[in-house]
C-alpha cells in the first residue's frame, strides 16, 4: 500500500509540473509546422506572396505613346476700334460745307469739313510779289559785289530775305491746303462733322472717325498664364450674342497694369460688315503652347503611400515601379496626365494589387486582343 501511495503522488507530482512549468510549451504549434505556414501563406496580401513566392505576380498593362496635347488660355475683355481719332482744324474760319451725319462711312482722304478761304488769296498773292522782290534784291546784290559796290554783308542779307519770302509763301500755301478737312483713314463716322457755319478755330473738333474693320479683341491675362500666350497664336472669341470669331494675337504687353497685376492682350479679327461694335463684352480662347501627355483611363490612376497621384508602370526586369503624374485635362476618352516619360507601359489591371519592386509578369491588351482575334 505504501508503495502503491508513493508512485501516485509521483505520478500526480509530475503532472502538475509538466501543467504548470511546461504548458507554454506543450500547448505551442512548431513555426515550421507545414499547417501554420500555408494558413499564413493563404492570408498574406499579394504584394507580400509575390516577395515571397517564387513566381511572378500576372497583371495586364498597356503600351502608351506621349501626344502634344494643346492647352488653352480663356480671358474676358471686350472688343475696341483698331483705330479711332477726333479730326481737328488746323486753322481758323467759317466751316462753308454741308455736314456729314454720324453712322455714315468713309474713304481716306474724304472732305470731312471745308472752311472758308477768307483772304487767303490776297495773303498768298502778297507772299509771291514778297519772294519775287526778293530774288531780283539778291541779283542786284551779287552784281554789285563782282564789281566791288557791295559788301559780303549786303549779299547774306539778300540771301536771308530771299529765305524769309519763301518761308511767308509756304505758310501761306499750307494755310490754304489746311482749309480742306480730309479723313485720314477709311471708316465710320462716330459723330457728325462740324455743321455749317460753325467757326473753328486751330484745334477744334471736326468730326470722329472709327476704324471698325478689323476690330481688336483686348483682354487681360493674369501672370500665371501669361508666359504661355505668344504673339500670332490663334485665337476664338465668342461675343455676347453668341457669335463666334477667329483670329490671331496681334499685341502682349510687357508691363502688367499697376491695379490689376494683368498684361493687356490683343486680338485682331476681321469684321468687314462692322457687325461686331466697339464696346461688345467678349470671352477669349487663346491657344498656348501644350506639353506631351497621355491619355489614360480613369481607373488605372492610383495612390502610393505618400498619398501621391500616379501611375504603376512595368519597369526594367519586369519589377513594378510608381510614376507620379500631373492630371492636365479630363475627356469622354479618358484622363490626360504629363510626367511620364515619352514611352511607358502602364498597368491597367491588377495595379491596386502590386508594389513598387514587385516581380510582375505583364500581359499587353494589344496583344492580348489580337491573340483574342486570331
Amino acid at each position: 500500500m505504501r508503495i502503491a501511495s508513493l508512485l501516485i503522488a509521483l505520478l500526480v507530482t509530475a503532472a502538475l509540473y509538466l501543467f504548470i512549468f511546461e504548458r507554454d510549451r506543450l500547448n505551442s504549434t512548431p513555426a515550421d509546422a507545414p499547417g501554420t505556414a500555408q494558413s499564413e501563406a493563404e492570408f498574406a496580401p499579394p504584394a507580400e506572396k509575390a516577395r515571397s513566392e517564387a513566381h511572378a505576380v500576372s497583371v495586364v498593362a498597356r503600351h502608351s505613346l506621349a501626344e502634344p496635347l494643346d492647352s488653352t488660355v480663356v480671358l474676358r475683355g471686350e472688343t475696341e476700334a483698331a483705330r479711332e481719332v477726333t479730326v481737328t482744324a488746323e486753322t481758323t474760319g467759317r466751316v462753308v460745307n454741308e455736314p456729314l451725319r454720324k453712322g455714315a462711312q468713309i474713304e481716306a482722304g474724304q472732305l470731312l469739313c471745308q472752311i472758308d478761304r477768307g483772304t487767303r488769296d490776297a495773303t498768298l498773292a502778297q507772299a509771291q510779289a514778297a519772294l519775287a522782290e526778293a530774288e531780283v534784291a539778291l541779283g542786284n546784290a551779287r552784281k554789285l559785289a563782282a564789281g566791288g559796290y557791295a559788301s559780303e554783308t549786303q549779299i547774306l542779307s539778300a540771301e536771308a530775305g530771299v529765305e524769309s519770302a519763301r518761308a511767308a509763301l509756304a505758310q501761306a500755301e499750307r494755310d490754304i491746303e489746311n482749309l480742306e478737312i480730309k479723313a485720314p483713314f477709311g471708316g465710320l463716322l462716330e459723330s457728325d462733322t462740324a455743321e455749317l457755319g460753325t467757326f473753328l478755330s486751330a484745334g477744334a473738333a471736326c468730326a470722329t472717325v472709327i476704324q471698325l474693320d478689323p476690330m481688336k479683341l483686348v483682354g487681360y491675362a493674369p501672370e500665371t498664364e501669361v508666359d504661355e500666350i505668344r504673339i500670332g497664336a490663334l485665337a476664338g472669341a465668342r461675343l455676347i450674342s453668341g457669335e463666334t470669331v477667329t483670329g490671331q494675337v496681334t499685341y502682349l504687353a510687357r508691363s502688367a497694369d499697376a491695379a490689376t497685376r494683368t498684361f493687356r492682350v490683343e486680338v485682331e479679327v476681321p469684321n468687314p460688315d462692322f457687325a461686331i461694335r466697339d464696346g461688345q463684352t467678349v470671352e477669349l480662347a487663346i491657344r498656348a503652347e501644350g506639353e506631351k501627355a497621355h491619355l489614360v483611363a480613369q481607373s488605372s490612376l492610383t495612390l502610393n503611400d505618400d498619398g501621391l497621384i500616379g501611375l504603376r508602370l512595368v519597369g526594367p526586369d519586369n519589377l513594378v515601379i510608381f510614376a507620379p503624374v500631373k492630371v492636365l485635362r479630363d475627356t469622354r476618352e479618358g484622363i490626360w496626365v504629363a510626367g511620364l516619360p515619352e514611352e511607358a507601359d502602364i498597368i491597367t489591371v491588377g495595379q491596386e494589387f502590386v508594389r513598387e519592386g514587385v516581380l510582375i509578369e505583364p500581359h499587353f491588351a494589344d496583344t492580348t486582343e489580337t491573340e483574342t482575334e486570331q
